[in-house]
């Protein structure tokens, strides 16, 4: 009878807060922490400190139709440029490409002369250590496809803007 008392007093002061309650068991499934864990997750006991959780930045809302409507506008409104000055742009951009094709055509060429068609000299102490030999075509190799990818790139960009300038599609 005391005994049952005792039981009852002490979870009348749990319930109220008075008493502390033992600590619950945290455990670690997967890279989520929690008291209940799922069997199905093969989750973990932790053994000893507190785990503090600092929850992440919530993402803004969707911006309402009347605010995005006018925000567009403004925006559309100040990249307006004058025609004289676009084709000024456009100029100076054909010829800053150009230079760059220029310079990629010319490292193109050296490595391809490097290259050799697949066969570039061996260097004196390549006799020695073919393995260095097949590194260093390995990478040759790369560049020359590297430089070629490259100017191909530059080419079709300058015949973008070229037929851009024009006024038709490509």
């Amino acid at each position: 009878m005391l005994q049952s008392l005792f039981h009852f007093v002490w979870l009348a002061l749990l319930a109220h807060g008075m008493v502390a309650a033992e600590p619950a068991s945290v455990y670690r499934c997967g890279n989520a922490y929690t008291n209940q864990p799922n069997p199905s997750l093969n989750c973990q006991p932790l053994k000893g400190g507190n785990v503090t959780v600092i929850e992440g930045t919530r993402v803004q809302g969707v911006v309402t139709g009347a605010v995005a409507t006018s925000a567009n506008a403004v925006s559309s409104a100040t990249t307006k440029v004058d025609p004289s000055d676009q084709r000024q742009r456009d100029a100076h951009a054909q010829v800053v490409l150009q230079t760059e094709l220029q310079k990629a055509q010319q490292q193109q060429a050296a490595l391809h002369r490097e290259w050799n068609n697949g066969e570039p000299e061996r260097r004196a102490d390549e006799f020695r250590q073919p393995q260095k030999y097949l590194e260093r075509v390995a990478q040759l190799r790369a560049a020359v496809q590297r430089t070629d990818a490259d100017v191909a790139g530059l080419q079709r960009e300058l015949a973008r803007l070229s037929s851009a300038s024009s006024g038709t599609k490509p």
